[in-house]
Parts: structure tokens; C-alpha cells; sequence
């Protein structure tokens, strides 16, 4: 913005503001004022100023700067009437209320906004050094041990599942301890409840009855990377019939009789 001074007052050259209370709030911080004490007199006659100069290079003017302009000219004039000697007061109109309280107030709220938005255009344009990298092909090498049939559908829906019987069974009041549960835990509960299952068990069935969230979300990961090294698999004999997860022998790390095999 080109600025310049004539007799001391700031001269300002055309320029776009956002409305008349940007416009002020420019004055004000030019004229280095306290914005809770503004000097009518000097910021109406700039702003005049500004808004003929407006008027002589652009017609279309928004009529919201006359409507500001009317709105100065009548705290000007309300602040240079003498205060009445005798106590007569208006009903309408209290003596002890500052004529500029209600400017201020508006462009308070409008600084306020004003910021809010230069900090999200800040964020944005900091998020735009950001690159997100393209979501990586699963290699070869990785892949579930999952009997035909089974989809990636029906183990997200057998997890949501899970979940809502957590949230549902939660106690309103609780007392608040410490629970851990990692993956490498939770993959040798698996083992050991489908051994006690002589190999295959419900996938419902591998947490506990009122089951926490950690624990299922836990549990979930352990049965899928025990997939992965194809210790157990995925299988489900219908598509209304639960999950289920067998153990597959392997290394002769499950001895026991496991005739109860679907296969």
C-alpha cells in the first residue's frame, strides 16, 4: 500500500480493503492509536478523506462505507455536544455510555476474525510443503494365510464387530488402571486359547467377555500377523457363519489332535 503525508496528516493512495471496518482498523494502527480510545475527529476526517478519493476513481463503491462514514459523523458529533448541566436523562439514551463503545465492540470482533483467518491461510500455506507419499503395492513376499472366500470385508466387519460389543459392554463407571497389551503378548494368548481349543476357535472368541478397546484392536493385529507367518488362518465356512482362526501345524509347534478340522 502506498502511503504518503500532506500537513502531517497520512495521505493513502487507492487501495482494496475488505470493508469499512478494515479500512478503520488500518486508520487506527497508522495513527497509532489505542483502539479502546479512538480519536474520532482525526480517523472520521481520514476516512473521509479516503472514501472521496475512492469515489473520484471507482463509482461502485459498496454503500456499507457510506453507512460506516454516516455512522463516524454521528459519534463525532454526539462526543463534540456539551454534556447537559441539569440530570435529565433521555430513556432512550444513556449519558454515561461512550458513543464510540459499540465501534470498538464491532471491530474487536472483526480484528478477532481477521486473525482466525491469516492463521488458517498460514496453516494452509504451510500445508502445502507438505507431500503425502502414495500408498506402496503390498509386496509378493506378504501375504495372509486366508482360506477362499474369506475378503478384506469380512475381517473389517468381524473387527467392527468386536468393537461395538466393547462399547456396548463398557460399564458406565470404571476405575482406571493401567492396561498393557502389545502384539507379541497377544499373538501367544491366540496360541494358547487355540490350543486349549485343540486348534480352532471363534475369532469373537479370543478376547475376553467384556473386552477392552486396546484389547481387541491388539488382539486383532496379533491373529493377522500370525496370518502373515502362517502359523494360523482365516477361514469361515459360510458367509452368515463366524470367523474363525485354526492352527496350522507347523515346525511341530502344535501337537495336538486337531480332528476337528474343516478341511
Amino acid at each position: 500500500m502506498d502511503k504518503a503525508t500532506t500537513n502531517g496528516q497520512p495521505l493513502i493512495q487507492v487501495s482494496d480493503f475488505e470493508g469499512p471496518l478494515d479500512l478503520l482498523l488500518h486508520l487506527i494502527k497508522t495513527n497509532e492509536m489505542d483502539i479502546y480510545d479512538i480519536r474520532i475527529s482525526t480517523i472520521t476526517s481520514q476516512y473521509l478523506t479516503y472514501l472521496h478519493q475512492m469515489q473520484t476513481l471507482r463509482l461502485d463503491i459498496a454503500g456499507e462505507y457510506f453507512v460506516m462514514a454516516a455512522n463516524l459523523m454521528a459519534i463525532k458529533a454526539k462526543l463534540l455536544l456539551p454534556k447537559p448541566q441539569t440530570v435529565t436523562v433521555d430513556e432512550d439514551e444513556d449519558p454515561t455510555v461512550d458513543p464510540r463503545e459499540e465501534l470498538v465492540s464491532q471491530l474487536l470482533e472483526y480484528q478477532r476474525y481477521k486473525q482466525a483467518a491469516q492463521n488458517l491461510k498460514e496453516r494452509a500455506a504451510d500445508r502445502q510443503q507438505h507431500f503425502t507419499r502414495p500408498a506402496s503395492p503390498v509386496p509378493d513376499s506378504v501375504a495372509l494365510t486366508v482360506a477362499p472366500g474369506v475378503t478384506p470385508v469380512d475381517l473389517q466387519q468381524a473387527l467392527v464387530k468386536l468393537l461395538h460389543r466393547a462399547t456396548m459392554m463398557k460399564p458406565v463407571t470404571q476405575n482406571i488402571h493401567q492396561e498393557h497389551f502389545t502384539i507379541k503378548t497377544q499373538m501367544q494368548v491366540v496360541l494358547r486359547r487355540l490350543q486349549a481349543a485343540h486348534g480352532l476357535v471363534d475369532f469373537e472368541r479370543l478376547v475376553a467377555q467384556v473386552p477392552a478397546m486396546e484389547e481387541v484392536v491388539t488382539t486383532f493385529l496379533a491373529v493377522l500377523e500370525l496370518a502373515r507367518q502362517r502359523q494360523v488362518r482365516l477361514q469361515q465356512v459360510s458367509r452368515v457363519a463366524p470367523l474363525e482362526v485354526k492352527f496350522l501345524r507347523a515346525e511341530g509347534r502344535y501337537d495336538a489332535d486337531d480332528a476337528t478340522s474343516t478341511d
